[in-house]
């Protein structure tokens, strides 16, 4: 069971991204979904979460540019980013609760992952 991010790369200011991140494995459900961020030098910031009822929240940096969303049947969230500016690059991480079975049968409850990141590079 992993969180696979992909969607990164380079923009320019006032650019758009679609970042994506899908859990594979068997998955019996997905409670709450978020996107992070790491500037170099910087701790790691929440950026956006959404429930599994679809209810979202957002950093106050980036409301009214950045929407999430998530399809449950892919097990996929997502995270759409306009008006890039510089001061958003960073490597994103998705992070999200599952519940899934393991490698030795068990169900497992609302264990938390990370994906590996993937760079997101806003410049001219």
């Amino acid at each position: 069971v992993q969180l696979q991010a992909s969607g990164g790369g380079l923009v320019q200011p006032g650019g758009s991204l679609r970042l994506s991140c899908a859990a594979s494995g068997i998955i019996f459900s997905i409670k709450d979904m978020a996107w992070y961020r790491q500037a170099p030098g910087n701790q790691r910031e929440l950026v956006a979460t959404i429930t599994s009822g679809g209810s979202t929240s957002y950093a106050d940096s980036v409301k009214g540019r950045f929407t999430i969303s998530r399809d449950n049947a892919r097990n996929t969230v997502y995270l759409q980013m306009n008006s890039l500016k510089p001061e958003d690059a960073a490597v994103y991480y998705c992070n999200a609760d599952l519940t899934y079975r393991d490698i030795h049968n068990r169900v497992i409850n609302q264990r938390n992952f990370w994906g590996q990141g993937t760079q997101v590079t806003v410049s001219s």
